[in-house]
């Protein structure tokens, strides 16, 4: 297979890392401050809209959301990986072969989860203690979100796949459109229908379905090397196996680390209605400045994936000894920032001049600042992992992290309050950390005490 870069393809398998790196993970962060926007503009327009109260209905819903989509976006992802190793190998029927078996195994998994999250919606947030007075209207929100699950991994699996032939710009270019018609969309369905927050969700799913659509077609007519035959759709035993046990790995450690978010999300919604309010603020303000951090991480994935198909390993580790220095500079600027302004951001983002929610929003952003470099190297050393191909070593630290979390819910928060909360993730990312970092550098592919596979 001859590998074409063309103006959207970084060459992640040649030339200077740190290049390689930036040209492909800029697009990445700029996607990702456009993911956010999907979020950020539902909770600025609900916020000044329609109250702390609705905001807070929508905060209740982050940790639920997280744990029904997490799965099958983790799938997404682990399926691409698959792609990306058979790309760096350069085996287009592999290639090929990969994408149907993403498909039908997306799908099937979506479907699951759609059915099993729509049953299971009210039951799960009447045992997380999501206040009686903003219940319904907080179902209203996620049972959109959850319906339309097959959407949001329809973009991802796409995006996800450009991305494995090292094309980060494209999904990029369709997330801005998408991402503007979102904008106007909430607005539209908040403001002038009077919708309430169900209609931020309509929006968000429609906007979804918009950049899937202009993914799909762009595959169809400029990347011909991901779309299979009739023929590849004949599941073959051994990469259907590497394909599921890479998916389901990704899929559950998703599902394990937002199953500890749900588990976290039931202390703070012990805390009160206000409380929740500053709480999504400051939580959406943190999405907002690990994007750096988990932009490389997933560029890392898709580097690491295709070196490890070309067996060039002294090529990964030079890589991330270059994450791990980004990681440290990086931190220092957005430290400073938050102890400067955490305060503003929280009242601009909410609205808010409730002092609880002020007060309680900023002090989350203060203790978590300093401790991006652990959450950078954490990212960076697990996505870094799955692109080798290890599956149960990234698992042990989503083990952990919910662990952490059960801990926490258990002795520290109901005695500490929102402090608790506040130190509960940075505490548990360094014994994340260590596990992953320990277990990435004695690994059998690092070690040398692997025998490379061809392809997967």
């Amino acid at each position: 297979m001859t590998k074409k870069n063309s103006l959207f393809n970084a060459d992640l398998l040649h030339g200077p890392i740190f290049r390689s790196l930036m040209l492909f993970s800029i697009p990445l962060l700029i996607s990702s401050v456009f993911q956010r926007l999907y979020a950020t503009v539902d909770t600025m327009i609900v916020g000044r809209v329609l109250g702390d109260h609705s905001l807070a209905a929508i905060g209740s819903t982050a940790s639920i959301y997280e744990l029904l989509v997490g799965f099958a976006i983790g799938i997404g992802n682990g399926l691409a990986i698959v792609t990306a190793r058979s790309y760096g190998s350069g085996d287009e029927k592999l290639i090929k072969k990969s994408v149907a078996s993403s498909i039908v195994i997306g799908v099937a998994c979506s479907i699951i989860i759609t059915i099993v999250g729509s049953v299971i919606l009210i039951p799960l947030m009447k045992l997380l203690d999501t206040p009686v007075d903003i219940l319904q209207e907080a179902y209203s929100y996620i049972a959109v979100v959850v319906l339309f699950t097959v959407v949001m991994f329809a973009y991802n699996l796409a995006a996800g796949l450009l991305r494995a032939v090292g094309n980060s710009v494209m999904p990029l270019v369709f997330l801005i459109i998408s991402s503007t018609l979102n904008i106007w969309l909430d607005y539209v369905c908040i403001v002038d229908f009077h919708m309430g927050i169900a209609g931020a969700a309509y929006a968000t799913v429609f906007s979804q379905f918009v950049s899937a659509i202009l993914c799909f077609v762009y595959i169809v007519k400029k990347c011909r090397i991901l779309i299979p035959s009739k023929e590849h759709f004949i599941l073959e035993k051994e990469l259907t196996m590497e394909m599921l046990g890479q998916g389901l790995s990704m899929g559950f450690m998703g599902s394990i680390v937002a199953l500890g978010s749900v588990i976290l999300q039931k202390g703070i919604n012990n805390l009160g209605t206000l409380v929740i309010a500053g709480h999504t603020a400051a939580r959406k303000l943190f999405g907002f400045f690990n994007m750096p951090y988990m932009a490389l991480a997933t560029s890392m994935s898709t580097f690491v994936s295709q070196n490890k198909g070309a067996n060039q390993k002294e090529r990964i580790l030079q890589a991330m000894r270059i994450c791990y220095v980004f990681d440290l500079v990086v931190t220092g600027v957005i430290t400073v920032v938050l102890m400067l302004y955490s305060r503003e951001l929280i009242a601009f983002l909410s609205g808010s001049t409730e002092e609880v929610v002020l007060s309680n929003g900023s002090l989350f952003l203060r203790i978590v600042g300093p401790f991006y470099a652990v959450l950078g190297v954490l990212l960076q050393t697990r996505h870094s992992l799955q692109g080798i191909g290890a599956k149960s070593l990234p698992l042990i630290s989503s083990i952990i992290e919910l662990i952490g979390k059960i801990l926490f819910v258990i002795f520290l928060i109901p005695s500490f309050g929102y402090i608790a909360v506040a130190l509960c993730e940075p505490v548990i990312w360094i014994f994340m950390t260590i596990q992953l970092v320990h277990a990435f550098y004695t690994h059998p592919y690092i070690t040398g005490k692997q025998k490379k596979q061809r392809g997967i």
